[in-house]
């Protein structure tokens, strides 16, 4: 081996002593994200703690990895969930098969479902990989209920005008 090879490569490395690294200490050091990013999915809530979820299923639809399930059920008034007439009774993204696209996003007339900044995603099991609606549901605002809600009857009633003739 030549002894310039040598010497050369050594000063390379004695340069690199004194650069910054571009390493981050994670966990330590979280890396920061942009702002368009696309982590794990949430669930979101009205400020009165009600879930903006209404079980449309239209995240479903217009997931192409068909990564989504959702099943609906029926609000009361002595269960009430969501304010409209149906609440997601099951949410479930299989988060193996997402492929963080973000059609679920657009695709949700309530903006219920939201890909936020969390990038820490990792499971032992096939079967952590499935998140729940309880998973995916953020925290009760301050001030808010938890769900389900007793409410007034009739209180998320929508009331139909009545169809008069002009004439």
């Amino acid at each position: 081996m030549n002894p310039f090879q040598i010497l050369r490569g050594m000063w390379t490395t004695l340069g690199m002593l004194f650069e910054r690294p571009v390493t981050y200490q994670y966990p330590e050091v979280k890396r920061p994200v942009r702002q368009r990013f696309k982590g794990r999915h949430e669930l979101k809530r009205y400020d009165d703690g009600l879930e903006k979820c209404i079980g449309c299923s239209l995240c479903a639809a217009a997931c192409p990895a068909d990564a989504i399930f959702v099943e609906s059920a029926e609000n009361t008034d002595e269960a009430r969930y969501s304010p409209g007439e149906r609440y997601a009774s099951t949410y479930e993204i299989n988060m193996l098969r997402c492929i963080f696209c973000g059609y679920c996003e657009d695709a949700c007339p309530t903006e219920a479902i939201v890909l936020e900044h969390n990038y820490e995603l990792s499971f032992t099991d096939r079967r952590q990989a499935i998140y729940t609606r309880e998973m995916l549901l953020v925290a009760v605002p301050p001030g808010g209920n938890p769900t389900p809600q007793r409410v007034a009857p009739g209180a998320y009633d929508r009331s139909i005008p009545d169809m008069q003739d002009p004439d």
